[in-house]
């Protein structure tokens, strides 16, 4: 799901990992223009799986990533949730994509050794004012052909989880939590074995048209990558497949067939440097950002637990990574406009704990004073602003665009994760 840099040159999606065949590939002093089926910008989750399912499908693919290590913006600065696909709006690309993406990932994973675990969340009306919502999740789920949910009375509350304080709940048994970056990992590798190669430290500078392709220029970085996270220990795990070189030493061009614009965050500037794309068809970038706090000590739940939804995320739920530490967040801070080039601020400020406490006491009421610690922070690139209806996906290829030779994805935030390998199924289907 969109990465979490500030510059064109500096943030589309993060990558990792050895980069020794793409010398060959793209370094200038082979002389001329280097050729290959398709270049993905961006190395974060989507980006990742866009690359394997296009290597999978027998394209040569190189992947560039401005970054020095695979997904270190928005990859890395979220939840970790496997999503059952609970809330989008049915026949949504986020609907649609979030239940297949689901079923995917969980079997990727495990043939792929990365670890998850199918662990449940409760979904919880604090309140008998918050019960109608309850029925309309429940119903809406339905709808999107989620059909497992599991109404719980207080007291069947009570007996899995005795710290949970609410009318009622649901339980959703498919939703799950797993090793974002051990994920990345595995589908950078399995790209690489069937023949993709990875640029890190590589920038995406222009696109222009060339025939029935794109010639796209790219630059090294010279700067190190920012770290994963900041502001805490807890969070998903900091990638360490990092590297410091780029493909290159000085600006490169490359030519392709297939340009694909996983770039997240950055999507809207890098769709404005591709010459040729109808800037028409480049949708207001709106930036969300979402605090988190980690719990001191031990974790008394062993599920996922959600309030009931608000507007522009899902509310300040708790999450669990795979050693058992709780983590409070996203809460939601809708960021002014900024430009392209402009350095984002990933802070995490100690007095939004105040708020965090008391969302949280509405259904934790014995929450320990003192206990929520700043962790980190992540950025969403959201379609829609304050107030707006949250917007879906999009995933626009020649047909909605009318540009030949590209694939652009815009607001690839949750569930991106959970989708990420079906929409890179979706992208292989608009490559054909």
């Amino acid at each position: 799901m969109a990465e979490a840099a500030g510059e064109v040159d500096a943030s589309v999606e993060p990558a990792g990992g050895g980069i020794d065949e793409v010398d060959a590939v793209v370094n200038p002093a082979h002389g001329g223009i280097d050729e290959v089926d398709a270049v993905v910008v961006g190395a974060g989750v989507v980006g990742l799986a866009v690359a394997r399912a296009l290597a999978l499908a027998g394209l040569e693919v190189v992947l560039l990533e401005a970054e020095g290590g695979i997904g270190t913006g928005t990859s890395s600065r979220n939840s970790e949730v496997i999503h059952a696909g609970l809330y989008y709006p049915a026949g949504s690309l986020k609907a649609r994509l979030c239940v297949r993406g689901r079923e995917l990932l969980y079997g990727f994973c495990a043939t792929h050794g990365v670890d998850t675990r199918r662990c449940g969340k409760l979904i919880v009306a604090a309140t008998s004012a918050d019960l109608p919502e309850l029925d309309a999740i429940r119903a809406h789920a339905e709808a999107c052909g989620v059909t497992t949910l599991q109404p719980l009375t207080r007291d069947q509350v009570a007996a899995i989880e005795p710290e949970v304080q609410c009318a009622a709940a649901l339980l959703s048994p498919e939703t799950g939590i797993v090793d974002s970056h051990g994920l990345m990992t595995a589908l950078l590798g399995d790209a690489e074995i069937h023949g993709a190669a990875l640029a890190l430290a590589t920038r995406f500078e222009a696109a222009w048209r060339d025939g029935d392709g794109w010639q796209v220029m790219t630059a090294p970085r010279a700067e190190p990558a920012r770290p994963a996270r900041r502001g805490g220990s807890s969070g998903p795990a900091e990638p360490d497949r990092l590297a410091s070189r780029s493909a290159g030493e000085a600006t490169f061009v490359l030519r392709c067939r297939w340009l694909v614009n996983c770039a997240g965050l950055q999507a809207q500037a890098v769709a404005r440097r591709m010459h040729g794309f109808p800037q028409a068809a480049v949708p207001p970038r709106h930036l969300a950002k979402g605090h988190y706090f980690s719990l001191a000590g031990r974790s008394p739940f062993s599920r996922l637990i959600y309030p009931t939804p608000v507007e522009g995320g899902l509310g300040t739920h708790l999450t669990l990574d795979l050693g058992g530490q709780a983590r409070f967040g996203p809460d939601v801070l809708w960021l002014p406009p900024l430009p392209d080039n402009a350095l984002l601020d990933y802070a995490v400020d100690p007095a939004r704990g105040a708020a965090f406490e008391a969302d949280i006491r509405r259904w934790w009421p014995r929450l320990p004073a003192g206990a929520l610690q700043p962790a980190y922070s992540g950025i969403r690139p959201k379609l829609s602003g304050p107030g707006e209806p949250a917007a879906d996906f999009r995933i626009d290829g020649p047909a909605t665009h009318g540009c030949p030779g590209t694939v652009q994805l815009f607001g690839i935030e949750s569930p991106g994760l959970t989708a990420s390998l079906a929409i890179a199924d979706l992208v292989a289907t608009l490559l054909k």
